[in-house]
């Protein structure tokens, strides 16, 4: 089966959360949390006489992303109708962009580098979202009836599309994460909103047609359906069934895909210029502007990281990935100093306690005046890195104080050197023959460091425990 190779490709769709109002009108941007449907107008609803007026914001957005991707960009931006019938269009097309004569993308022709491989970029496309479609009694499948919530409609987004150069389901995630992370950088998206960024994913199976999974909905997803999609379509052709062209829905549920209906051809959408929104001229000066203006992007940041901080190129890059994680690190780094501490702390610690826990690290409360009293702690051997692990969960959810916490819960070291030996003592006594034992494995030692751990609640400084263990048993 693994002989069948895959092809895919991407097609990303990314709010524009930076913007203060929709795309073409005045409604506000932030629809999060409001009561459905009060987050509109006529414009937003395509009532008839309503006019659209471009979010020239938007633009300069769209612009630093393309600049970002090594595009090219066209003299003048266009907009086209798009027109289908689906329920979430209030006015039966969308406003979009067509690389097609007289037309033009935002941009086109760029990439972005994952190693020694080159993703390309076929295109960015400024364009409209559509309404929310909600499932009140279950999922697509199952739900008795439909509803839709317009707030989101109207919304600025881009549509960034790849070329089918992604080879397997780790890439294309890990392609989603390096442009989550250069679009934070570049502060046009807030990817950790809901929605904000989603994926149509394409694949197809030397021998079958290339089947879309739309709108799913993060970059595990992403890598989850790919993966269920290649062993569908491999099966389907080893069995002589094929694979028909069409349109299919990702149930993250249940982590399948299943049939939705026939993909559209480009024709079927019958595409043409927007009568009510002419070509708007892009000026060398506008794009120098936003070209100068341009913040440090990831590739730039990890390679400064690496020399300012003299961390591993593994460190810089898990940091750099997400923004805000890079942006805690070199907080802290200003007032405490051992740069590869702090970052093992974050990479293995922070972060992997965050994902297990399935927070937001928007949401959490610890900040790099915790970090650095903690490391301090740490340090000063206050505290012992076991206790560093245990308390860690309790400043990203309550925001305490690292001494506070120690305080009220009576976490000091143990560094008593009489009780620590009596302790080690009676283990001794109590298995006779563990000198030997040890003898023959010297890490069966550590089985007396656990001991001395448990007595003392974790709180014994370990480094004086081995040491006390080393002299007893040479004694």
């Amino acid at each position: 089966m693994a002989e069948l190779k895959a092809k895919i490709g991407l097609e990303v769709h990314v709010h524009l959360t930076s913007l203060k109002t929709k795309l073409f009108c005045s409604c506000p941007a932030d629809y999060i949390n409001l009561d459905p449907n009060t987050d509109v107008c006529p414009v937003c609803l395509g009532l008839p006489g309503a006019i659209p007026v471009l979010n020239k914001e938007a633009l300069r957005k769209a612009l630093m992303v393309a600049l970002a991707l090594k595009c090219e960009y066209p003299k003048y931006l266009t907009f086209t109708r798009k027109h289908y019938f689906y329920p979430d269009m209030a006015k039966n097309y969308q406003i979009s962009q067509y690389d097609g004569p007289g037309s033009m993308a935002i941009a086109r022709n760029g990439s972005i580098k994952l190693g020694e491989r080159i993703i390309r970029i076929r295109r960015i496309n400024i364009e409209e979202d559509p309404a929310k479609t909600v499932y009140p009694t279950g999922s697509m499948l199952t739900s008795s009836y439909t509803l839709l919530d317009y707030n989101r409609s109207g919304m600025g987004m881009l549509e960034i599309v790849t070329e089918p150069d992604i080879e397997s389901s780790k890439e294309a995630k890990t392609f989603l994460d390096k442009l989550r992370s250069i679009l934070e950088h570049l502060g046009v998206c807030n990817c950790e909103i809901e929605g904000s960024m989603r994926a149509d994913v394409n694949v197809s199976v030397e021998g079958g047609e290339r089947v879309e999974v739309k709108n799913v909905g993060s970059p595990k997803d992403v890598k989850d359906a790919i993966d269920y999609e290649i062993a569908r379509q491999r099966a389907a052709i080893l069995q002589g069934l094929g694979v028909p062209r069409e349109t299919r829905h990702w149930d993250s549920d249940r982590k399948v895909t299943v049939p939705s209906r026939a993909k559209e051809m480009d024709e079927d959408y019958r595409y043409f210029p927007d009568p009510d929104l002419p070509p708007y001229e892009i000026t060398t000066e506008l794009v120098k502007e936003i070209n100068d203006n341009l913040p440090e992007l990831p590739d730039s940041r990890i390679e400064r990281i690496i020399k300012q901080y003299g961390i591993s190129r593994y460190n810089a890059t898990v940091l750099v990935m997400d923004k805000a994680l890079a942006d805690l690190f070199e907080d802290t780094a200003k007032t405490y100093k051992d740069y590869d501490k702090l970052s093992n702390l974050i990479i293995n610690d922070y972060l992997r306690w965050i994902n297990d826990k399935g927070i937001k690290i928007s949401e959490s409360k610890a900040s790099s005046i915790h970090l650095k009293e903690l490391l301090e702690m740490l340090d000063k051997g206050i505290i012992t890195i076991k206790i560093v692990k245990e308390i860690l969960p309790i400043i990203i959810i309550e925001g305490k104080s690292p001494r506070e916490i120690v305080e009220s819960m009576n976490l000091t070291t143990v560094s008593d050197e009489k009780l620590i030996e009596g302790i080690i003592e009676d283990a001794l006594k109590n298995e006779p023959d563990i000198k030997e034992k040890i003898r023959k494995d010297p890490k069966v030692a550590n089985y007396l460091v656990g001991v001395v751990m448990k007595k003392t609640g974790k709180r014994a400084d370990p480094k004086l425990v081995n040491e006390i263990i080393r002299r007893k048993l040479n004694a």
